[in-house]
């Protein structure tokens, strides 16, 4: 491998050189057999994430009370010393109830394809007995490789097999960023190298060549590079690269392409200087359960509850149905899940985990058409829910079934050759037609008669051609999300995570956020305006640009992050329209931050039916 240089280069030449230099040769390289290496992964959509580790022990408690955080930070949290967690944590881990095939037929029945462990998490501990660097599985009572066991039993069931593995963070070695409390270390809690929002390699670039060349190259390489040769795994999963330069996380990616140039890497080992990603696909923020807008190859990671790590005190599971729709949502944007669960100590599976991949699994064995191996959709977001597509094959995922049985589909101008529930195994046709040019109504039982949301099939004839934009529906309830809308540059996303689902960094009076919509009926609507404002340093007044229509507002500070809901009654005239939402002041730093605006249509189906817009279909088939 090559060493890091010693020479002390300005932090901005440092990167920039190392960029130039994997342009220059070995990334170029690495890219030709992308499309090859990476297409398991684009037809699998699902797989399994396991955080497990000497810390699963402790169940997200120290000395009788709750962790604070992930339970897998344990060690950070509550600073333990190396000694202590040696003897409280490693020489404790001893996981007889782990049972690697009964693992895998699990994941499998939930649907899952392939499987993300934690080989070396934060705290540094191998959970594979490593010769490269033995601060590893060899030191409990275990005394077995569960990786080599669970990589085998994957390989029986016909999953694909993979490493999270923590190349950037390490708690246990004396020159690794984060561990402030027993070492003088940079990239800890204590931030004793950098300012708040800085970054200590490019604050103190002369700490990086002693980082590089004690733990870079004396741990993380030579582990890396041992578990590509031991396991021969499919992919490659790295996390917190803001703790290393991005010169040095490059060596680290050139040192797996020579190793082993057909594993996927995930993309949060290296990316900077204009690349969303030097490896395969990027990553959304953790626990999402509203994707912002991603381009390429991407994948989300959400948990069973709030922690990664098993935490015997975090009981906020959600129900199946949240992943099941969240499987569905990241398909339709082109997407894959890797979901988490964090086994018990003992090497069991928490039976609340248990409960909701067997839920996932149950909705997938009749409805994974729907999701395995589908594109992106062409169509926008439905006021019932969303959509996947797989060649001419669209799946439409219903989360709110209509309830006298007419569902609309909005902006397909395809001709439409049969449509058929999913789950019904006679595959029964359902009776199809053309409202106008660019919208259908398809007849479904009235009553959804299921436990998760069901799933109609239509083809269309050829490829679907469909016009853009969003279709207010007369009957539903129709929510414009903030991450579907066209934003201005400088708004910036939220992470996606619960409550997180918004736009913000609204400074400029000059910016807006934008939908396409359209409506087939003038109506009456009450409009919901779904905002935060967390804080002095939001507030002022906006403006809502609808067709011919102004609705003005106002936005005071909040003193909660939660967010609210601002009311407006509006009519809206049939046609297609741009809502536009403005600052007219902003009072603070910035306006607001908005999460969705929302119609609820108050007109009855009489008066709509009055208003209704006809278009001359003569020229495209019923």
């Amino acid at each position: 491998m090559t060493k890091s240089s010693k020479t002390i280069l300005d932090p901005e030449e440092r990167d920039r050189l190392a960029v130039e230099q994997a342009v220059a040769s070995w990334w170029p390289a690495s890219l030709v057999n992308k499309e090859e290496r990476i297409s398991w992964w684009r037809e699998a959509r699902y797989g399994c994430f396991i955080h497990w580790g000497a810390y699963s022990v402790t169940g997200g408690r120290w000395k009788g009370q709750p962790s604070r955080g992930y339970a897998e930070h344990v060690m950070r949290a509550h600073k333990i010393s190396l000694d202590e967690y040696k003897r409280e944590c490693i020489e404790k881990f001893n996981p007889q109830q782990f049972d690697a095939d009964a693992w895998v037929q699990l994941f499998k029945a939930a649907g899952m394809r392939y499987v993300v462990i934690t080989a070396k998490h934060h705290d540094g501990f191998a959970i594979y007995p490593s010769d490269a660097y033995p601060f590893d599985i060899r030191m409990t009572p275990f005394q077995r490789d569960p990786l080599q066991e669970l990589k085998d039993a994957c390989k029986r069931h016909g999953l694909r097999f993979g490493f999270y593995y923590s190349h950037a963070f390490d708690w246990e070695h004396p020159d690794a960023p984060g561990n402030d409390w027993e070492y003088a270390n940079p990239g800890g809690d204590l931030r004793l190298y950098e300012g708040k929002g800085k970054l200590w390699f490019n604050e103190h670039p002369e700490l990086v060549p002693r980082v590089a060349d004690y733990y870079v190259d004396q741990k993380s390489i030579p582990q890396i590079v041992e578990l590509i040769n031991k396991y021969e795994p499919d992919l490659l999963w790295f996390d917190t690269p803001h703790k290393l330069p991005l010169s040095e996380n490059l060596r680290i990616l050139k040192a797996i392409r020579e190793a082993d140039d057909r594993i996927v890497v995930n993309g949060r080992l290296a990316h900077g200087y204009g690349f969303d990603t030097f490896s395969d696909y990027v990553n959304t923020a953790d626990r999402a359960l509203e994707i912002f807008p991603c381009e390429g190859d991407w994948e989300t990671i959400p948990t069973t509850n709030e922690s990664y790590g098993y935490s015997a005190d975090d009981h906020t599971h959600k129900p199946a149905e949240v992943f099941v729709q969240l499987l569905a949502k990241s398909a339709a944007r082109g997407g894959n899940v890797l979901m988490n669960l964090g086994p018990k100590g003992d090497g069991l599976i928490d039976e609340k985990d248990r409960t909701i991949l067997q839920g996932i699994g149950s909705w997938l064995a009749v409805n994974g058409a729907s999701i395995y191996g589908t594109q992106k959709t062409p169509l926008a977001v439905q006021s019932w829910g969303e959509s996947t597509r797989r060649g001419n094959l669209l799946y439409l995922h219903v989360f709110d079934w209509p309830q006298e049985g007419k569902l609309v589909l909005g902006g397909l101008k395809s001709h439409i050759k049969k449509a058929w529930l999913l789950d019904d195994e006679s595959a029964e046709h359902l009776a199809i037609s053309r409202l106008n040019y660019y919208d259908w109504e398809i007849l479904v039982p009235e009553q959804a008669s299921s436990k998760y949301h069901r799933v109609v099939v239509i083809e269309v004839d050829g490829e679907p051609a469909v016009h853009p934009g969003r279709l207010i529906s007369g009957s539903q309830t129709t929510t414009l999300r903030a991450f579907d809308a066209e934003v201005s540059k400088g708004i910036g996303y939220g992470d996606g995570k619960k409550g997180n689902d918004y736009v913000w960094k609204w400074t400029s009076i000059h910016q807006f956020v934008k939908w396409r919509v359209r409506l087939n009926h003038q109506g009456v609507y009450k409009l919901l305006i779904r905002m935060s404002a967390p804080g002095p340093a939001y507030g002022g007044s906006y403006a809502i640009c609808l067709g011919e229509q102004r609705i003005p507002g106002q936005i005071a500070p909040l003193e909660t992050a939660a967010p609210m809901q601002i009311e407006h009654k509006v009519t809206l005239a049939a046609g297609e329209h741009d809502l536009l939402m403005m600052p007219v002041s902003i009072e603070g730093s910035e306006l607001m931050r908005l999460h969705a605006i929302t119609f609820i249509p108050l007109s009855t189906s009489q008066e709509q039916k009055e208003s209704y817009v006809e278009v001359d279909t003569t020229d495209v088939g019923n």
